[in-house]
Parts: structure tokens; C-alpha cells; sequence
């Protein structure tokens, strides 16, 4: 029973750290379906954890620190899409400019709001994303161990399950819907998708925002609730295992997702394994994820192709 009791913990941890990859995840899935590469999405992530975090404490509402996160990415990314579609600029260059307006502004930002602090001021836990099963499982028995399992594993922030549903949502609108044809189409053939109608133009910039803001999503699910305040160090590579998660999935939604819980994984496993006194280096626990997604990288990325127009410059003719 230790070892499920166990097995518990690490789930709700892997659910709990996947769910800002998911968000992340998923826009790039967007972006790069509509021929636009995002490596800019760790600067939106960024900016979303700083906005999410500064008016979830100002207004004591999560929820509008979580939209005012969508924004905030949404309007980043919108600097992305300006660039990239409208001055044809290389993509790259462009996803490397982000990361450092994201960091950076978002600092600044702090620093104004915050009398100089490098961080916000940590939210109490009322004012925190809410757990919606909280207290369900506990209700049921408290003696009873396979319950304590099942509360470790589905006790988690509702932006988990948001997360989880937008899997469902992305996929949806990318494969049942015109608008998800004309989004792959825009990746795939932009020319043969213009001479059917298709404002190209439009669709990449609807998908570039939206990308956006689904990493702002991310950026606040790391800042409102996996942890409570905003700092400098908190969004530290997650953007970019988002990005690889998502090339693991093949640019799909439920590929990028499995993606995310696999290094959500490994990252429960680091605090699992540091929870347990075991003598292993701090330092060589914080790059297991890392090592893991570089490992997965190599293994796979030689393997999946994306769009044919992805990052390719367009021009109408």
C-alpha cells in the first residue's frame, strides 16, 4: 500500500506541474499549424505568470488574474504575430526577442507595482486558484488508505482540468471544425489556401493571439496556483520543454499532451525524490527533467515532421 500510496503523490504532482505545459503546449500547437514557429512561447508564459499573479493580488480574485493572463500573453504574441506575418521577419529571431521583452518588461513591471520587489507579494491561499474536489475525498473516510490515494491524485487546481478540457477543445476546433481546416491548410499550402478564400493573413494572427494566450494561461497557472507570487526564476525553461513537448506530440493536441505529462512526470519524480531524504544532489535533481526532455528529443525529433509551410515567411501574391 506504500508503494500506491506513493504512486498517488507522484500522479497529483505530474498532474499538478503538466497542467502550465498543457497551455503552453497547446498554443504552439496552434501557432505552428498555422505555419507560424513560436519559440517566444516562454516569454508569454512569463508575462502571463507576472500579470496573473500582480491582479490576482490586487483584486483578490484568481480569476481575473487568470483572463488578465490571457491577456497579457495574447498582446505579447500579438507583437509575434505583427513581425512574423506582417513584416515577414524570421520567425526565430523574432520567438528569441520575445524571451527577453517577457523577462524583462515583466520585472520592470514588478518593480513598479511592487516598490521596487523583484517578486509580487505572495497571495494568500483563499486568493489562490481553487481546488474543486477539496475536501470530497476527505469527506468519504479518513481511515480508508485507497481514499488518501485517490485525494493525492484528483485534489488539484481547477487550472489542471481546464487544462485537460482544452486538450479536448484545440482538438475539437483543429479537426472538426472549418475553421481548424483553414488553420492546417494555412500551414500546410498558404497559396493554394489563399486561391480558396482564404484570408491567410487573418488566420495566422487569430492563431499566433491565441497561442499567446493559452501560455499566459500557463505562465498563471505556475504563478496563482503551483506556486502563489510571481519571481524571476519561476518560469525557467518551461516554455521550452512546452515547445518540445509539443514537437514529441507531432504538432497534434493529445500528442502534445501526453508530451507534457511525461516531463510533468519526471518533475514529480524530482520533488518525490527529494521529499525522501535520499543524499542526491539538488542540483542534479533540478536538471533530471531537463536531461529527460533532451533524451526523448533525440529519440524522436528526427522523426516528426510539422507543417510544410511552418516558420516559412509569407507573401501575398
Amino acid at each position: 500500500m506504500k508503494i500506491l500510496s506513493d504512486l498517488g503523490v507522484i500522479i497529483g504532482i505530474t498532474l499538478m506541474y503538466s497542467a502550465p505545459l498543457i497551455y503552453t503546449s497547446l498554443g504552439g500547437v496552434l501557432s505552428e499549424n498555422a505555419g507560424v514557429v513560436n519559440i517566444g512561447l516562454e516569454g508569454m508564459m512569463t508575462i502571463g505568470a507576472f500579470a496573473g499573479a500582480t491582479v490576482a493580488y490586487f483584486t483578490q480574485n484568481p480569476w481575473l488574474g487568470f483572463i488578465a493572463a490571457g491577456i497579457a500573453g495574447g498582446l505579447l504574441a500579438l507583437l509575434h504575430a505583427i513581425a512574423c506575418v506582417s513584416f515577414t521577419a524570421d520567425h526565430v529571431v523574432s520567438g528569441i526577442a520575445i524571451n527577453f521583452i517577457g523577462p524583462g518588461l515583466s520585472i520592470f513591471l514588478t518593480k513598479i507595482f511592487f516598490d521596487g520587489a523583484a517578486m509580487t507579494i505572495p497571495l494568500d491561499l483563499d486568493n489562490k486558484i481553487p481546488r474543486p474536489l477539496n475536501g470530497i475525498f476527505a469527506s468519504i473516510s479518513t481511515q480508508n488508505r485507497l481514499v488518501d490515494i485517490l485525494d493525492s491524485i484528483f485534489n488539484q487546481y481547477a487550472t489542471v482540468y481546464i487544462a485537460l478540457f482544452l486538450v479536448l477543445v484545440v482538438w475539437f476546433l483543429l479537426y472538426k471544425t472549418k475553421l481548424g481546416l483553414r488553420i492546417r491548410s494555412v500551414g500546410e499550402h498558404p497559396k493554394a489556401a489563399e486561391t480558396l478564400g482564404v484570408n491567410v493573413y487573418r488566420i495566422k494572427y487569430l492563431a499566433v493571439i491565441l497561442s499567446g494566450v493559452l501560455a499566459g494561461f500557463g505562465g498563471a497557472a505556475m504563478s496563482i496556483a503551483v506556486i502563489s507570487n510571481y519571481r524571476a526564476a519561476l518560469i525557467s525553461g518551461q516554455g521550452f520543454i512546452a515547445l518540445a513537448a509539443m514537437i514529441f506530440g507531432k504538432w497534434k493536441p493529445q500528442g502534445a499532451m501526453w508530451g507534457c505529462l511525461l516531463f510533468g512526470a519526471a518533475q514529480g519524480l524530482v520533488v518525490y525524490l527529494g521529499s525522501t531524504g535520499l543524499e542526491i544532489s539538488s542540483q542534479l535533481l533540478a536538471m533530471l527533467p531537463y536531461i529527460i526532455t533532451l533524451i526523448i528529443l533525440m529519440g524522436f525529433v528526427g522523426e516528426a515532421r510539422g507543417p510544410k509551410a511552418n516558420g516559412i515567411p509569407y507573401e501575398k501574391e
